[in-house]
């Protein structure tokens, strides 16, 4: 549905929500695709980066290859495919500093609320600036907030964690002044962060465990390939670029496509590329083969094989169990083993928060985003001009917030050209009963 009712003066054309790596690519894109829009970006903290000046735990690194988790419009030009955090924070700085990007953003600015004035047909945002309320318009929003709580993690159910009187860490606040040199830890989790902490702690540590309760599949990935290497040798540098990005998206995406059409093959192959890189002797059950079937549940990756470095040399290993109750000075199973940890870290992941858990409304009357539908993958059912760009599940993130940003400048664009002043997904007058099953609705918290 779209409206052409004339739209009154805004601040700005575009206001983007977040300097994460979405926001920056979102500025990219609208700066670009829309010269004559003007556009800001809040972010409500002191720097660029989201996740990535977010997190500070050891090893903390991204779990996609960097030529396409990076950005289209700045290919990646390091040797290593997986970067660490710091790295990744410089290269959006750099990238951000190219384009006049940074020069946009408002920090200390903190979305609170949105509001949809239809007589206005604009947004009107409450912000907390500096500690101080203002109010911004514009006509359209770009809600590039991630997926997570940035100020809250995810509390599991530990029984007993409480009465430990070691030291709990959880990955998403690691403490900066954290000495676990010489200390025994345990990671709970089996994830994504639990296998990139393992590894680098297990160096300085007396001994690291990963207590999981169930495995997941580690895919190890070398992080500077050979065919890489060779493109490089005998290529112009950008045609070897853009052939190493393509060669990072397909052959993920037919890997992927092996798994959904062959599981079991799949999950033969997963376990015993596993095995390769295990101590001799190693028995498989229960800690190396999951109950489900590859990209049933997302990969996690090793690159280099760094996560079985400290399995082969003693100062790691893995325990699979579930855990009964934690005491002061140990962690009991329920099979009746017990570890003793000096630190114990809860690597059980992320709090889903949607669109930083502004408050949304059109016309004073909030809007529960939970009981409506997607529209493409980056618009809600009922909400006029706001994009939720959203990165993939089975691929890097940035590729799928990139073709959020490009679908939303393509539709500014439509809605200038045709002069309409408001582009709102609506259900086709059958309702849900009508809808494909390719559509669904977002669960509710």
């Amino acid at each position: 549905m779209s409206s052409t009712q004339a739209a009154s003066k805004a601040d700005f054309d575009v206001i983007i929500i977040g300097a994460g790596i979405s926001g920056i690519n979102a500025a990219y894109r609208v700066q670009t695709e829309l010269p004559n829009a003007t556009y800001t970006i809040l972010e409500a903290r002191d720097t660029i980066g989201g996740t990535w000046d977010l997190f500070r735990f050891p090893g903390i690194r991204s779990d996609s290859d960097l030529h396409t988790f990076g950005f289209e419009w700045r290919p990646w030009q390091a040797k290593k495919a997986y970067a660490d955090g710091q790295m990744i924070l410089d290269y959006m700085k750099d990238a951000a500093a190219a384009y006049g990007i940074d020069e946009k953003i408002k920090y200390h600015h903190h979305l609170t609320a949105a509001d949809w004035s239809s007589a206005d047909q604009l947004w009107n945002l409450e912000v907390t600036a500096n500690g101080e309320p203002k109010t911004l318009t514009a006509h359209f929003c770009i809600m590039s907030t991630g997926y997570y709580d940035y100020s809250k993690p995810l509390d599991a159910d530990i029984p007993g964690l409480e009465n430990f009187k070691g030291t709990v860490v959880h990955p998403q606040f690691w403490p900066s002044d954290l000495d676990y040199s010489g200390k025994n830890m345990v990671v709970i989790g089996s994830g994504a962060t639990a296998v990139t902490l393992l590894p680098v702690v297990a160096e300085t540590a007396k001994h690291v465990t990963m207590l999981q309760r169930s495995p997941s599949y580690i895919l190890v990935r070398s992080s500077n390939t050979l065919q890489e290497r060779v493109m490089h040798a005998i290529l112009p540098r950008w045609v070897a670029l853009k052939l190493v990005r393509w060669t990072w998206i397909i052959l993920p995406w037919i890997f992927f496509r092996f798994c959904k059409a062959c599981p079991a093959a799949s999950k033969s192959l997963m376990i015993a590329l596993t095995k390769m890189h295990l101590p001799k002797g190693t028995k498989m059950e229960p800690d190396w083969v999951p109950s489900y079937n590859p990209w049933e549940q997302r990969l996690c990756t090793s690159p280099d094989a760094d996560f079985f470095l400290g399995l082969k040399t003693g100062k790691s290993d893995v325990v699979t169990g579930t855990i009964s109750q934690v005491s002061a000075d140990a962690i009991n199973l329920d099979d009746g083993r017990t570890l003793h940890p000096d630190i114990i870290v809860t690597a059980t992941g992320l709090r889903i928060c949607f669109a930083g858990a502004v408050t949304i409304s059109v016309d004073g009357e909030k809007v529960d985003p939970s009981s409506k539908y997607i529209w493409k993958g980056m618009m809600v059912q009922d909400l006029p001009n706001i994009a939720f760009p959203s990165g993939y599940l089975h691929s890097s993130w940035t590729l799928g917030a990139d073709a959020s940003a490009i679908m939303t400048c393509r539709l500014i664009k439509h809605m200038q050209t045709q002069n309409i002043s408001a582009a709102i997904p609506r259900l086709s007058l059958g309702g849900e009963e009508d809808m494909e099953d390719s559509s669904w609705k977002m669960s509710r918290p």
